[in-house]
Order: C-alpha cells, then structure tokens, then sequence
C-alpha cells in the first residue's frame, strides 16, 4: 500500500464549543499554551508560514490529552451525580460534589499520555485509578502513570487488547475513561473529543490578537482518530483549510481504512517509536467525522519523526516521538518522493500557511537524549530569534 492518499471531495459540520473551554479555565494552573511562529522550518519545507501549537506542558502534564480526559471525567461524574453541579468556582469545591459518588476507580487503556491524564485528573477528585497499558510501554511512561497513583497494568498485546481489557472493568464502581470508541459506547469518547476544542480556540485567539490569517494547511496526528476529528469539526476561519492526517506507517489504520472505504484493523505489532499513534484500529466515533473531512492521509517512517524531533530542538522547541510526527508528516509531504505531485493535489505553494501540534513533550527522556543528543532540560525551549510567541 503507498503511503498517501489523496481525496478530492472532503466536508465539515463544523461545530462551535465554549464550555469545555470555560470548564478548564477554572482549573487550578490553566493556561493557552504558546503558540510559535517558526519561519526557518517553515523556508525548509517552501512555505510562507509554520505555526507551532506547543502543547508539551499541559496543567503540569506532558502532553495535550488532560485536556479530553479532564472534560470527559467531569461530564461523567456530572451524569453519575444526576445533573448539573453548577455554581462552582474552584477545584475544591467542584471535588465536595463528587465526593458522594465515591468510593468510585477510573480506568482506561493507554499508550501513555491519556492513561496518565485519566490518573491525574482521578486523583484531583480523590478516585482511584487503574489504567491498562500495552506490551512494550516504556518504563518512563508507566512511571509516569504510576506517579499520578494509579495501579498500572502491562497486557500482553496490543494497544487495541488494553482498550478490550479495559472495558471489561465497567461497573458501578468503576468508570471507563475511554478516547477510542465502539458500539455503545460513544458518549464519553465524544466528551474527549470536545475537550480538545480549547486548543483550537486558544488559536483563534491568539491569530485575532496578532491580526494574522489563519492557516491554510493542518496536520494532525492520528492514533484513533479523536484529535484529527476534533480538528476537523473546528469552525475555522473561511476559507476551510486542508487537513492531513499523519499516522506511523505500522500502524496507518486510518490510511488502511480510508483505502478500503470502511474501518479495517491493522494487525500488530504495532511497535513504532511513535508510542501514541501505534493504535490498529480508528474510534468508530472518529470514522465518520475524518473519513468524510480530511482532504490526504499519509503514513511515515520513525526516520522521519527522528528527524522532525532534532528540527525542533534546533527551533527550542521539545517535542517527543508522537509530538513531532505533524512535522514530520509536512517534511514527507513537501520535501519526501512525490512532493510535487502532493503540492499540486493539495493545492500548496510558497503562500502556504501550515499549523502543526506538539501533541507531547519529552515523556521517555532517556530516548530523547539518544535520539537529539541533549537532556530535554538543555534545549531551549522558547522560539528562535525572529520568530513570535505567545505564552
């Protein structure tokens, strides 16, 4: 199978979301992440601009998916409790109104950053966590689940085998903080996906306040899909732009399935470098809003996110191996075999305006250090001279 494809005919229901937003805002440590302009990386691909949504520190997290979990979990607890539990101004008094649905266990399946984000987010509101992780997850990243307090379980298998483990727990005491979904079981996978909106609202802040266009050009990592489909369902500015979809060539379920026009699994292992992405298998949830809205599909190396992961350090900027594929994706796109041919299908030049996210900080700091060369604490993380900021 090559890995790209192209689909003429894409639409949007786009869709405008608020409270997610003003529920984070009120909690303890909120603020929009920076938002980097990064024109020597945006010269190397042959572009006008390249913006950076850095969301590798996150309410003290190392990636964006607290923001999913966050909104999900308060959702949930909210239906447990039997309605809304407005006013509330702060996170002590928001934990009170739990407080009765407890003793209560969060648990979910995981590749690492929303595990630990499910366990983060339990142990504010005083609930215990059990997350499920795959074979093969580093050490670090179960370290850093286990540091929220949350009992951690290896499965001997598959991302997609965590997430079937993981469902099995459901019960009166124990609450599925899933951000993949199947047949019934929809709703708390929607709430993951609304939670992101406040990355992209922070954008359209920040580009109002520079007075600066909005990009023309999204990649998006894509694991099961529910940060690719939370793009796409983004009331960007008109005119609409083009969205990629940048998965690790061992585990393209999404490129497979956009192929064969249905959801089709991609067998393990799944076993790239790319922890976040190794999923078999795209959110039923996710299927309709990405297969109908993302314009190409594109599939690349560990090579690739390799070199994407040492641009940005040169930039300041620290992005781990999942963090770094939306760049490396743009680099397979613009500079890799058959750039010209994508150019012209996606209708990209030197007046393009490309947006990525850094989905994730240095979370295996070890190979981190292998890969760039430098502790994640030495690369200098505020954007190159010349370049614009906002923090």
């Amino acid at each position: 199978m090559e890995n790209f494809f192209f689909q003429p005919q894409t639409r949007n229901e786009p869709v405008s979301l608020s409270a997610p937003r003003k529920f984070h805002f009120r909690l303890p440590g909120y603020s929009p992440t920076p938002l980097h302009d990064a024109p020597e990386i945006a010269r190397s691909l042959g572009i006008r601009q390249l913006l950076i949504k850095d969301e590798s520190r996150r309410f003290g997290l190392p990636a964006f998916k607290i923001l999913g979990a966050s909104w999900a979990i308060y959702r949930a607890l909210q239906d447990r409790h039997g309605g809304s539990v407005e006013p509330w101004h702060n996170l002590q008094e928001l934990e009170r109104k739990f407080a009765p649905l407890g003793p209560l266990r969060l648990t979910t399946a995981t590749d690492g950053n929303h595990g630990r984000a499910v366990a983060h987010v339990a142990r504010l509101f005083g609930f215990g966590a059990r997350i499920y992780v795959p074979a093969g997850t580093v050490q670090a990243r179960i370290d850093g689940i286990a540091s929220e307090g949350a009992e951690v379980k290896v499965i001997d298998g598959t991302y997609d085998e965590a997430v079937a483990r993981a469902a099995l727990d459901a019960g009166e005491r124990c609450l599925v903080i899933s951000d993949t979904s199947w047949p019934g079981y929809e709703e708390i996978p929607r709430r993951v996906m609304e939670g992101y909106s406040t990355i992209f609202s922070e954008i359209d802040d920040e580009l109002s306040r520079r007075g600066q266009e909005a990009p023309n050009l999204i990649a998006v990592q894509f694991g099961v899909g529910a940060l690719a489909a939370a793009v796409v369902r983004h009331d960007w500015r008109d005119p609409r732009p083009r969205f990629l979809s940048v998965e690790t060539l061992r585990a393209a379920c999404a490129l497979a399935s956009i192929v064969a026009d249905k959801i089709v699994s991609v067998p393990g292992p799944h076993d790239s470098i790319m922890a976040g992405l190794n999923c078999g298998r795209v959110s039923l949830l996710a299927w309709p809003i990405v297969s109908r809205g993302i314009d190409a599909f594109i599939a690349i190396s560990d090579e690739r996110a390799i070199e994407a992961m040492r641009i940005l350090a040169r930039a300041g900027i620290v992005a781990g191996e999942t963090g770094a594929a939306g760049l490396a994706g743009l680099i397979e796109l613009l500079n890799g075999p058959g750039n010209l041919e994508r150019r012209t299908l996606l209708q990209l030049d030197h007046r393009t305006r490309a947006l990525i996210i850094i989905t994730e900080g240095a979370t295996d700091p070890e190979a981190y250090r292998q890969i760039v060369g430098r502790d994640p604490g030495q690369v200098f993380t505020a954007p190159p001279p010349g370049a614009v900021s906002s923090a």
